[in-house]
């Protein structure tokens, strides 16, 4: 925010001309702080990562130096109906059912405080026209940064799959609660979008396997169009080291990492079947393309992250996935 109301910020302006470019209806932004209250940066009072002492970003209920750091923010062109948001802050890891709780890491103390996302996760009603789209926004937990426990690994695999469990009617989301004590998910059939840097790809990095499948493979979830770029097929060529070794088709890839991972697929809109996509991409230019100055190479004029645009039927308008350093 302080870097915002200067208005002189280079990379501040990059992020907002992409915005501005790909002109979206509906906007997700990953890494905004001081925003709505999330669970980064807030002390669990635990020793969390088990290093003798209790405090600092690694003991916070998500990685974060001070509340509210890591955030999200949405911004939309349409009306957001706030009295039916559902926000799921608090909700608790140990009830979620067949979670992944490195048991023998955490106490039995920590185990009954743990809160299952690393920031939250919201339900955000938004009205077009006649119609409702939820869109479900969250940004789990690097599944790195930890030990032979997977700690990160885990919880990464099961933020993710809250939204597989959320949209997914009867007994499967029973048990979720949200920040208000209302229990229950999606109502069958609403349309929806999953959006966010969910830091999981399918075929290479460093998720607990089936992470990002839970999504991708669910039966309520559209696949049949997945964002890609030439621009990043490009960059995994000339930039070579583990891009070389990745399985994955680079063309879907929305991350610049350093080595390792390299480049990888982090970040997803993802809708619902009720949702005909119409067209999507990453914004990830050639370099021969003037815009490219806007993503570029390091050092990244705007993020590591590339924002993910997607086109529905409702009628034409554009959902978007964007991360913010």
């Amino acid at each position: 925010m302080q870097d915002l109301s200067t208005g002189n910020d280079e990379q501040a302006g990059n992020v907002a001309e992409i915005i501005q470019r790909t002109d979206p209806g509906v906007l997700l932004v990953n890494e905004f702080d001081y925003t709505a209250p999330v669970n980064t940066g807030v002390p669990s009072g635990f020793d969390l990562n088990n290093d003798g002492t209790v405090g600092g970003p690694d003991d916070a209920y998500g990685f974060g130096f001070f509340p509210g750091q890591y955030g999200m923010v949405v911004y939309s062109k349409y009306p957001i109906d706030t009295e039916a948001v559902r926000t799921f802050q608090q909700f608790r890891w140990t009830d979620m059912p067949g979670n992944l709780i490195p048991q023998d890491f955490c106490s039995p103390a920590e185990v009954e405080a743990l809160r299952l996302s690393s920031k939250s996760h919201w339900d955000v009603p938004i009205q077009v026209g006649d119609k409702r789209v939820h869109f479900l926004v969250s940004h789990p937990t690097p599944p790195v940064f930890d030990g032979p426990e997977d700690r990160n690994g885990r919880r990464n695999h099961d933020e993710i799959r809250f939204w597989a469990d959320y949209i997914s009617p009867g007994q499967r989301s029973a048990y979720i609660y949200d920040d208000t004590g209302t229990t229950g998910g999606l109502e069958p059939g609403a349309r929806f979008v999953i959006a966010g840097d969910q830091n999981s790809d399918p075929f290479d990095g460093d998720s607990y396997p089936g992470s990002i499948e839970a999504l991708l493979d669910h039966p309520r979830v559209n696949t049949k169009v997945t964002p890609d770029s030439e621009g990043v097929v490009e960059a995994a060529r000339l930039q070579g080291g583990s891009n070389a070794e990745h399985e994955g088709d680079p063309a879907y890839d929305t991350a610049d990492f350093a080595e390792p991972p390299g480049n990888i697929r982090a970040d997803y809109v993802l809708p619902s079947k009720s949702l005909r996509i119409l067209d999507a991409a990453v914004f990830w230019p050639t370099s021969d393309d003037p815009l490219s100055r806007l993503s570029g190479t390091f050092p990244l004029p705007a993020s590591d992250h590339r924002l993910v645009w997607g086109d529905s039927k409702l009628p034409h308008h554009r959902w978007l996935g964007e991360r913010s350093p």
